[in-house]
């Protein structure tokens, strides 16, 4: 790896192919890194991480998952929203990308962020039809999958996390 003069790290094309076929590069500039460290029928407790914070936001239950990951989509304006939020009187609400967002965290540091029961790193690349489309990387097994709601996502973390748990009890 090289650093240039503004701290931009370039890789080769075969560490890029490495790493995209492992799972473990972020590659978006809205990227979250969910840190699972305990997960109480169903709901889960961990720390979620992306570049624009030098913390992690501590979570309990996948609502506050959400709801910190659409407030960052919101002031990065991407994904572009399909849809506005609409209240229950049918009035729909926009948003307004936040102007000079800079990322304080690199995408090494945010890949070093480990949960208990598990990391997942998050790419969400659409938000069509009131939810989102992506992928979600399990980083214990380099293993990626596609989600097409936010609902299928969190069925694919819970799968994985109660095979961890499952797996746990029996040793």
């Amino acid at each position: 790896m090289e650093a240039s003069g503004s701290g931009t790290l370039y890789r080769t094309r075969k560490e890029m192919i490495r790493m995209a076929r492992s799972g473990h590069y972020i590659g978006t500039v809205n990227g979250i890194v969910l840190c699972v460290d305990k997960n109480d029928k169903g709901t889960i407790e961990g720390r979620l991480y992306h570049g624009y914070e030098k913390e992690g936001i501590p979570f309990s239950g996948y609502e506050k998952v959400i709801r910190v990951a659409e407030e960052l989509f919101n002031a990065l304006g991407f994904p572009h929203m399909g849809t506005g939020d609409r209240d229950i009187h049918g009035r729909t609400r926009d948003y307004k990308k936040e102007e000079g967002m800079a990322k304080v965290m690199e995408d090494e540091k945010l890949l070093e962020q480990h949960g208990d029961m598990g990391t997942f790193v998050i790419r969400v690349q659409h938000r069509q039809h009131s939810s989102w489309q992506g992928k979600v990387t399990y980083l214990d097994e380099d293993k990626t999958v596609y989600f097409r709601s936010v609902l299928e996502l969190i069925k694919i973390i819970d799968g994985v996390l109660g095979e961890a748990g499952s797996a746990e009890e029996t040793d």
